[in-house]
């Protein structure tokens, strides 16, 4: 772990009801010495907003190596840090794991995604995403259009750090549709045939978008930008 990687938090309490993005919260590593690990203030991934914990909060923190894998351990809040930065300090960990967990990370963002259909039951079609994972992803379905028959053909856009593209076509299953309360229909689809290159691309898209969120939440909070 080195300073600047971003971890994903999961409180274990919340954790045993089972988990969903109301009790994940991302941070930043920001500094580490032998007995703790510094990292800046968690922030609600639904919700944008600075979460607040009690000293004793049982975490397990994952994140993206420098290999693309993903590694998780078991932390504990231990104290609040004033300072230049407020931080907290949380227990550095005696076992880290490496670990295989495709759909441990998705992000809200969207990207030009076009849908086919497996066995030509509808026309083609150009959307945008609503989020992203490593192990599927979720799309907006445009009016008057409909998604017929369980395999489609998913092509996205990608866009990478430095500029850089994705362009992955990937074959996924529709596990279910429905209307949000605006109205929208959410299609959400699992990704059937998915190498472990490109899984780990995905993984590192959606951090990526996790830093980018994070970054732009500095900015507004250090110049007082509240959103409505």
């Amino acid at each position: 772990m080195k300073i600047g990687t971003m971890f994903q938090l999961e409180v274990m309490q919340s954790k045993k009801k089972g988990s969903d993005k109301a009790n994940q919260y991302r941070c930043k590593l920001i500094d580490k010495n032998e007995q703790y690990i510094f990292i800046d203030f968690p922030v609600n991934i639904k919700s944008k907003k600075t979460a607040v914990f009690a000293k004793g909060t049982v975490f397990e923190v994952t994140f993206v190596g420098d290999d693309e894998v993903i590694y998780k351990f078991r932390s504990k809040l231990i104290t609040k840090i004033k300072g230049k930065i407020p931080s907290l300090a949380i227990q550095k960990p005696d076992n880290v794991h490496r670990i295989q967990r495709r759909n441990f990370i998705r992000v809200e963002t969207a990207v030009d995604v076009a849908v086919h259909s497996d066995q030509n039951l509808f026309p083609p079609f150009i959307t945008l995403t609503n989020d992203v994972g490593a192990g599927g992803l979720s799309l907006i379905v445009p009016k008057n259009q409909s998604i017929l028959g369980e395999i489609a053909e998913l092509w996205l856009v990608l866009p990478m750090s430095k500029g850089a593209f994705l362009y992955p076509n990937i074959r996924a299953k529709l596990v279910h549709q429905e209307k949000e309360n605006n109205k929208i229909t959410i299609a959400s689809f699992q990704f059937l045939t998915l190498d472990t290159k490109m899984e780990q691309f995905l993984i590192r898209f959606c951090f990526e978008k996790q830093r980018e969120a994070r970054k732009k939440q500095l900015f507004d909070q250090s110049y007082g930008i509240i959103k409505k």
